[in-house]
């Protein structure tokens, strides 16, 4: 049943949103990956994964809320069918963080969807980065950290709004950047959320 309803959410994702997608500076590949975005609509992990080839959907989960993913059957189904790995924010422990999970969790098979800003931000403004994408290109030197720009989603599914309005979204997804040996945390967080704001750009040309 999930091998049947898994493309027919993604179809259903991409039509109601519109997304298209764009690869600037690299390409479709099944290697592992960190595809790391702006956070401003609950469609944006979803609409993310549903946009890449098929074979790339296959082998890669997007990070997502325990407690919005877990409220009600719905939710809980359409998770189940993006596979996604749902963190429970209220329960992180120093033996056990999100990032110790996300590494056991996509062993070395999978890739991950995170979204370094935490919470979302409707608004649309890039907040500063939490550390986990850090300790991701730390404690996995070997992973590419995708930039990756999602625009417009957040009028799409407005805050407050349970169903979403169909509207015309864009994905840009840049060249991939690595923690460089030595590199100060803060300086590669900046980094990385100057990858992404240089996408924002891109995608409007």
């Amino acid at each position: 049943m999930k091998a049947f309803t898994g493309p027919c959410l993604a179809a259903l994702a991409k039509v109601v949103s519109g997304a298209s997608i764009r690869w600037v500076g690299c390409t479709p590949d099944t290697c592992q990956r960190v595809y790391f975005a702006n956070h401003t609509s609950h469609l944006d992990a979803l609409v993310l994964w549903a946009s890449l080839p098929r074979k790339l959907r296959a082998i890669t989960r997007p990070v997502a809320a325990l407690d919005y993913w877990n409220g009600g059957p719905i939710r809980r189904y359409m998770a189940n069918c993006f596979n996604a790995l749902l963190i429970d924010r209220q329960k992180v422990k120093r033996r056990n963080t999100p990032v110790d999970i996300m590494i056991q969790e996509m062993g070395s098979d999978f890739s991950l969807i995170v979204f370094p800003e935490g919470g979302r931000n409707p608004a649309g403004d890039l907040q500063p980065f939490k550390s986990g994408l850090y300790y991701l290109g730390k404690k996995r030197p070997d992973l590419e950290l995708m930039p990756v720009y999602i625009h417009n989603l957040n009028r799409v599914m407005p805050k407050g709004e349970v169903l979403p309005l169909p509207l015309l979204s864009c994905i840009t997804i840049g060249e991939p950047i690595w923690l460089q040996s030595g590199e100060h945390k803060n300086d590669f967080l900046d980094r990385a959320r100057e990858a992404v704001l240089n996408l924002k750009e891109v995608g409007q040309d």
